[in-house]
């Protein structure tokens, strides 16, 4: 039996990584696409310890000859389209480029199998923000909920959702959506508020900073461990025919809940003389709660979320303080 190959996108992300260490454990060839960097940084497929297992392949989401020219030389089992500009804030700062890469790097990618690899299956990675807040009676969002972007990215997202559902339903290709709620890791950037926070708070707990300063305290988000929704994303591509398929934890928490759980690990029981809300962090378009229901993954699938909300926030705060207390002292 031949070696199955996958195209990752996006390899030097935070799902990239777990992703590629997961296939590679299945006994996968993984082809990890990367742009041209002067200075590439492998910093999350270090830290996993397989920054060498993978073969990297150049090429750009914007470009589609080169996306092209990679589909048609790897030839591989399944793509997974992980690449984006995933940051909302910079979404606004960037809404072009954000819309390309995004956007259109899905169309390229999924035109490029569609030419050269029709019989590879294809998993877009689209997310929760493009429901926007919006919700069923109870509150949660499925497969059914309409969507309602509220910033560039999500509406960005919300076009690579719908090109993949067509080009499926046109030319019969094997392409799913894997509908993820937020899902955090300590290799999520320090742009991001939970690793900001854990960044800050290792920061805090070790002398090296006094403040923390965030956005929206009382938005609600589903968090979730990137290492477990990986496992879903490859199982998607194990079914008869592809489909959609939410990722959630069907918990919602605060940003002071995570404050709470974050700051406690450390010993500080009331952190509020280190938090300062900054208007700058707040979204022109503020999604207030968003909160999952995965039946379909968890039937469908037999997937299931195994780290907790507290697991999660406690191993990301852990880890930061494991990095800095490693770091050489000038």
């Amino acid at each position: 039996m031949s070696t199955p190959k996958a195209l990752i996108t996006g390899i030097l992300g935070q799902d990239g990584a777990y992703l590629a260490q997961f296939l590679l454990e299945q006994g996968y060839h993984v082809y990890g696409l990367m742009r041209r960097y002067s200075n590439p940084t492998f910093e999350n497929l270090q830290y996993l310890g397989i920054a060498d297992e993978v073969e990297y392949v150049s090429g750009d989401m914007s470009d589609e000859a080169s996306l092209l020219q990679i589909v048609k030389f790897t030839q591989p089992d399944e793509i997974y389209n992980l690449a984006a500009q995933s940051f909302v804030g910079s979404s606004w700062d960037q809404p072009r480029l954000t819309t390309e890469i995004n956007g259109l790097g899905t169309l390229h990618l999924l035109n490029a199998m569609k030419i050269f690899a029709p019989y590879a299956r294809f998993y877009q990675a689209s997310t929760s923000e493009m429901f926007g807040g919006g919700s069923d009676e109870n509150g949660e969002q499925t497969e059914l909920t309409s969507f309602y972007p509220k910033s560039p990215y999500a509406i960005s997202k919300l076009y690579a959702y719908w090109i993949t559902v067509n080009f499926r339903e046109s030319f019969g290709l094997y392409a799913t959506n894997g509908i993820l709620f937020n899902h955090e890791s300590p290799l999520r950037g320090k742009e991001f508020v939970t690793r900001k926070i854990s960044d800050g708070v290792a920061r805090i707990k070790l002398g090296l900073q006094n403040e923390l300063r965030l956005g929206n305290l009382d938005s609600k988000r589903d968090w979730g461990f990137a290492g477990d929704y990986v496992k879903a994303m490859w199982k998607m591509l194990q079914q008869e025919e592809g489909s959609d398929y939410i990722l959630s934890t069907g918990e919602s928490h605060s940003i002071r809940e995570f404050l709470d759980i974050a700051f406690g690990y450390v010993g500080i029981e009331d952190w509020t003389p280190y938090v300062t809300t900054d208007p700058r962090f707040k979204r022109p378009a503020e999604v207030k709660t968003l909160q999952g229901k995965s039946d379909k993954a968890r039937a469908q699938l037999n997937w299931e979320p195994e780290v907790s909300f507290e697991e999660l926030v406690t191993m990301m705060v852990d880890a930061d303080l494991q990095r800095l207390k490693s770091e050489p002292t000038s």
